[in-house]
């Protein structure tokens, strides 16, 4: 991919265009484009441990070490790379051995922060068919699926995703040309083993993008987003999502029986947004009914991007129960109103870790953990709202979604990160 203008962008819309460019190249002009301000660079970049045993047994124990905002809620890295990943080969002690050896050094690295580097690897349902055995009852991972009769995505073929998160654009550059023997070193540690002899990149199937307030409105110079995206909002649609009191526990995403017991399940759908027609059709009022609930809007719950929020989406019971009745008499429902509809004894199913893209157009790359891929698909029908009698372009947010891909993986426990057998108990 061709590198951008530096003339043409502020020094943070360049160093983002430099990650979704990925590649040496642009590892190297980000370094020159941050080196010495210490806001964003490589420099002064916290190293990690030499005793992985210290780091928590679940991939996806990331909250405890993520940094919050001001109301508690976790508060995601800006910076977010997905990186598609095809075996060269069957798997064996030996590759098993070289990818383990890969993560650590990305551990001994890089602090398990926002200033230094989160990551988890996922493997998909492709992945294990090439085993005798399958994969245990004790894990529900389906291949993906279209989930509604309005979608006809390309599903995720390839064997893995790599999913690598970090405040510092240059540290998610740098960690993966290192893995695949662009660097020698990683904020100074020196990389002996790569993955290059175990996994091929796909570079076609590589996502990019960032999270964070007012993060979105820089992105104004890109074809599809307006003007009208407000200054300090961190999503593209204008509002502050992932609260704390309306996300799933990472305890509650992880699978508890069987082998892969401390593991979880990832669905991953990439999807265009139409944000013109969002902000050019709609006003505040209409956004904030179709994004939280009629009432949002009529009781101004919300603020200008749901400042006024705090650590929950302030859906009770009743707001939720009102589903219905809002379809019928309103003519409108939310987005938020009706997924919560899928809450099992008043608790989130799905732990989300979504970030904007440029990729293709504005969009977004939803990210969710939850312990079944089977709950995700029940959030995901409630979310639809099929059962409603409302017009489509009244369902919540769904008249300015396109669904491009999606995708499954399992994200196995630590211990059983690299190149798992699709039945641990024996390893084939």
């Amino acid at each position: 991919m061709t590198l951008s203008d530096r003339s043409s962008l502020s020094r943070r819309e360049y160093v983002r265009s430099l990650v979704a460019a990925g590649g040496v190249s642009a590892l190297a002009a980000c370094l020159d484009a941050v080196d010495g301000d210490g806001a964003s660079g490589a420099t002064d970049v916290p190293t990690g441990t030499d005793d992985p045993d210290s780091l928590p047994e679940r991939q996806h124990a990331w909250n405890d070490a993520l940094s919050s905002d001001d109301d508690g809620n976790v508060a995601l890295p800006e910076h977010h790379v997905l990186v598609a990943l095809s075996l060269v080969d069957h798997p064996d002690e030996t590759s098993r051995e070289t990818v383990e050896r890969a993560f650590e050094t990305l551990e001994r690295a890089y602090e398990w922060s926002n200033e230094g580097l989160v990551f988890t690897i996922g493997y998909t349902p492709s992945y294990f068919e090439r085993f005798d055995d399958p994969v245990p009852d004790s894990v529900d991972l389906p291949e993906p699926a279209a989930l509604t009769d309005r979608e006809s995505p390309t599903f995720d073929e390839f064997d893995a995703l790599f999913h690598l998160a970090s405040d510092r654009p240059s540290v998610v550059l740098e960690a993966e040309e290192g893995l695949f023997g662009e660097c020698e070193t990683v904020n100074d540690v020196s990389v002996e083993t790569g993955l290059s002899d175990v996994f091929e990149r796909l570079e076609d199937d590589r996502r990019t993008g960032f999270v964070g307030d007012g993060l979105p409105a820089e992105r104004t110079d890109v074809d599809g987003v307006p003007d009208s995206v407000p200054e300090e909002a961190p999503f593209f649609m204008g509002f502050r999502s992932g609260f704390r009191e309306s996300q799933a526990t990472e305890d509650r995403v992880t699978i508890t029986e069987g082998p892969f017991a401390g593991g979880t399940t990832q669905h991953v759908s990439s999807m265009d947004i139409q944000l013109e027609v969002w902000f050019d059709q709609e006003n505040h009022y209409q956004r904030v009914s179709k994004m939280f609930s009629p009432e949002h809007a009529e009781r101004e719950m919300v603020g200008d991007h749901g400042e006024r929020l705090g650590a929950t989406s302030e859906l009770s019971d009743e707001r939720i129960e009102a589903t219905e009745a809002d379809a019928r008499e309103r003519g409108v429902v939310g987005h938020a109103q009706k997924a919560a509809r899928a809450r099992e004894n008043g608790d989130p199913l799905l732990l989300r870790r979504d970030f904007n893209t440029v990729d293709d157009g504005p969009g977004l790359h939803f990210v969710s953990l939850q312990r079944e891929i089977s709950e995700f698909v029940r959030v995901r029908e409630a979310m639809t709202g099929a059962d409603l009698d409302v017009p489509f372009a009244n369902n919540g947010i769904r008249h300015y979604i396109f669904i491009d891909r999606r995708g499954n993986a399992l994200i196995p426990p630590r211990s059983l990160r690299s190149l798992p057998p699709a039945n641990p108990t024996r390893r084939t």
